[in-house]
Parts: C-alpha cells; structure tokens; sequence
C-alpha cells in the first residue's frame, strides 16, 4: 500500500515538475526562406583545392541584409568546397545539397584565434585562447543548419597529430559553434573529422538537432560528438554518433569560471539514438559542470562497442551540480563499463579553484536497461566529503562477460535498487523510505517519457 501511495504521488509530480522538459515534442518547422542565392555567385570554386573563405564570407554577408524580410538561404551545390572559418547571421539557413561537402582547410592560418569562452576561463587543450570553429555564430536568432545529407569535413588529422605531439599553440577547433543564441537547427547533414567537437551550442536556448550522423575514427584524440554547454530546452533525436572520445556530453563550464557565470544545462531531451565511444563515454555529465546539469531526459538509446555507457564525471573544486537525470530504455552491447560516476574526474584550468567548492550529485535514475557482454556492469564512487545520493536503478539486467572480475564498485554513494542483475553494491541496496519515495518518484519520470 505505502509502495502503491508512495507512486502515485510520483507520477503526480512528474507530470507537474516535467511536463515542460519533452523538448523533442516540440518539433520546429521550417518554413522555405524568401530568398535564395548558391555560394556560387559568389565565385567559390568546388574542387577541393580553391579556398572559399572569402566566397562564404561575402555571401554571408549579403544575405544579412535580408533578416528583417523573412530571412535567406545560402545553397551550396555538389562539390568540395575547401573554406576556412566563416560566421553565420541570423534569420539564414544554411543548406549542403547531396554530393557538397564542405570541407575546413588544414592551414591554422585560415582558423582565427579568438578569447577562451568566459564559463572556462581558458582554452581546453592549452591556456592560451583558442581557434575559431570552422562555422561559427555569436548572438544569434533562427539559425538552421541543414542538407539533402550534405557533409561538412573539419579535416581533422592535423589537429590530432598537434594534440599529440603537444604542438598546439592555441586549444583546438570544433565543426560547428553556436554562441548565446536563440532558436537553433542543425539536421539533415554529416560531420566527420571533427578537431575537437562537432557540435557545440553554448549559452544557447531553443537548440534542435535531428538526423544527423557524426563519425571520427578511434584514434582521434578526445573528440566529441554533440556538446550541449550551459544551454537550456534542447532536443537531439534519430542521431548517429561513433566517435573518438565522448558521443553526447553535457557541460557547463569549469571550476571558478562556470560558477561564476553560472549558466547551467537544463532542460534537456535525448532519444532514439544510436552512439559508439570507442575510448570515453556515450552519454556523459561533465566532468566540465560548475554551472549545473539538470532536468535531462534521456530514452531509446542504443550504445554499442564503447568503453562507457553512462558516465557522471566531477570533482573537487567543481561546484555546481547534476540532478534530476532521468535515463530510460537503454540497450547496450560490447562495453566495457556500463553505468560510471567519477567523484574525481579531471583536470582545474589553473591554481585559482576552490577546492571546498564540492558538487552535488543527486536524484539520478537508470531503468529500462539491457545489457550484452559487459566487463563492468557498475563502477561508482562518489566524494567522501559529498557523497552521490539518490542514485535509482529499476529493471536493469546486464550480462557480464568472462573477463569481469567485479560487477559492482561502490564508495560514497546511496539509492535504490529493485530488479537489477547482476545484484547492484549494498549502499544501492537498502534505503530510508524518504530514499524510495525519491526513487519512485525519478523512476516515474522514466514511464512517463517511454510514452513519448
């Protein structure tokens, strides 16, 4: 009877505190532009060889003049369209036809250096600034990135072997920065060989990205496929990622700094995706979160040859926090660790953090997941100092493999458990009524979206 009670007052708050967070319900349409020009007549050259930098930049430039009569779209026919860092306007959509790939010049000299974003404080690979992404948008309003299955190339083995034989003189670039903007698209296209990111809406609102396919090979040093950063109301659905590092990661900046600015990620909706991390995570939280991560729905997932399924990542001297995760219908094959949470996980911009300023981690819930051939079905530990609590597992069944010495790895961390094999540690095994009441009612959110 308590469990009975104890569940419907659940799913009376899910449907209050949640009902705003399916942002893939929200589906934008995208309504033809008035006006169209190819970059064409702007005397690009399609051969991979002719660099476009100029051609891109003039078109985006006179299609500005358009914003305030119903926008425009720059059209970019079959062919290699070698090009370095260009910036977008609002009110414009950009769109790659089938055969054009846009490809991002090789020479750094074609990638301007612009100042480390303010929630980091520095550039991520070395403290001094950073290359401008290949397209780029700052303060925008209806922008829409978007093809017939076009590609965008960031032509990225330069930036790797830079990486790695630590020459890089400034942190390197991603395929696609949007900046403090409002009302994004980007679906229908390709990205390979991404720098660094392939996607990375920061201080953005109102973010869709749908039916996208992302892929760099394993050896591309930490790159990342999709990287929403301090953004709310975001949706990504019917995407493809197989990628170096992490697939889908959450953040919102860095010690001090993303305190200070204080912009979190929330709001988040993620489903029907298919996501391959061949040395990081599919779905990770940080370990970049001073800002906060909340209010995330995740379902219909499927991750397959990774090291990591799930992965929350922070550590002393974060702040911020990650709470009311929800993660449902989850299908995993061939990873190594399944569900992770790092309580001392990276690295501090510089010497300026505070290391009292410690992160929570609280309210997460994992259901609905299958496993097959696991080494690893759990590692999580948690900060003696401020322990993960709340963390909810339901109706999990994971199979392990012959190499798995330990299923379970559990230290500073409290929740729930009920119907998980193998059997979860024994601080996810017992809780206070106060924790399964917390439990249900996160697990609640969890049927609630299956319904989406």
């Amino acid at each position: 009877m308590l469990v009975a009670l104890l569940l419907l007052l659940a799913l009376s708050n899910a449907v209050n505190v949640y009902g705003d967070v399916e942002i893939c319900r929200l589906n934008p349409k995208l309504d033809p532009r008035p006006h169209s020009v190819s970059i064409l007549e702007f005397g690009a050259v399609g051969d991979g060889k002719t660099l476009n930098t100029i051609a891109f930049q003039n078109a985006i430039f006179y299609l500005k003049s358009f914003a305030d009569k119903g926008g425009a779209q720059l059209y970019v026919p079959p062919g290699n369209w070698l090009t370095g860092s260009f910036n977008l306007t609002s009110h414009l959509t950009l769109f790659l036809e089938k055969g054009a790939v846009i490809i991002g010049s090789q020479d750094p000299s074609h990638w301007n250096i612009i100042e480390a974003l303010p929630s980091y404080g520095r550039g991520k690979d070395v403290p001094d600034g950073r290359y401008k992404s290949l397209i780029n948008g700052n303060q925008l309003e209806d922008v829409v990135i978007t093809g017939n299955n076009g590609t965008i190339d960031g032509n990225g083995m330069v930036w790797w072997d830079s990486y790695k034989s630590h020459s890089l003189n400034h942190s390197r670039p991603h395929l696609v920065e949007i900046i403090s903007s409002d009302f994004v698209v980007v679906s229908n296209l390709t990205f390979l060989n991404a720098p660094a990111y392939s996607i990375h809406p920061v201080y953005c609102s109102n973010v869709h990205i749908q039916n996208i396919s992302i892929s760099t090979p394993p050896e591309s040093p930490y790159t990342a496929g999709i990287v929403p950063d301090s953004s709310n109301n975001v949706c990504i659905e019917d995407c493809f990622v197989s990628i170096g590092f992490d697939a889908i990661s959450l953040k919102s900046g860095w010690d001090q700094y993303g305190i200070n600015y204080g912009r979190p990620s929330e709001k988040v909706h993620i489903r029907r995706v298919h996501l391959r991390a061949f040395t990081g995570s599919a779905i990770s939280f940080g370990t970049e979160m001073s800002g906060g991560i909340s209010k995330v729905l995740i379902e219909h997932v499927n991750i397959f040859n990774s090291n990591s399924g799930i992965e929350f990542r922070t550590t002393k001297g974060r702040g911020g926090y990650i709470k009311e995760i929800a993660l449902s219908h989850i299908e995993m094959e061939n990873v190594h660790t399944a569900i992770s949470a790092k309580g001392n996980s990276g690295s501090h911009p510089d010497d300026k953090f505070d290391p009292k300023a410690l992160p929570l981690l609280d309210h997460i819930t994992l259901k609905d997941i299958t496993g097959k051939n696991i080494t690893i079905a759990g590692s999580l530990s948690g900060i003696e100092e401020s322990p993960f609590t709340n963390i909810c597992l339901s109706n999990i069944t994971l199979s392990t493999n012959s190499v798995s010495s330990s299923k379970w790895e559990c230290s500073n961390v409290s929740g729930f458990s009920d119907s998980v094999l193998p059997k979860p540690c024994q601080e996810l095994g017992n809780p206070s009524n106060s924790s399964s009441s917390s439990c249900f009612y996160l697990m609640s959110l969890g049927q609630k979206t299956a319904a989406i």
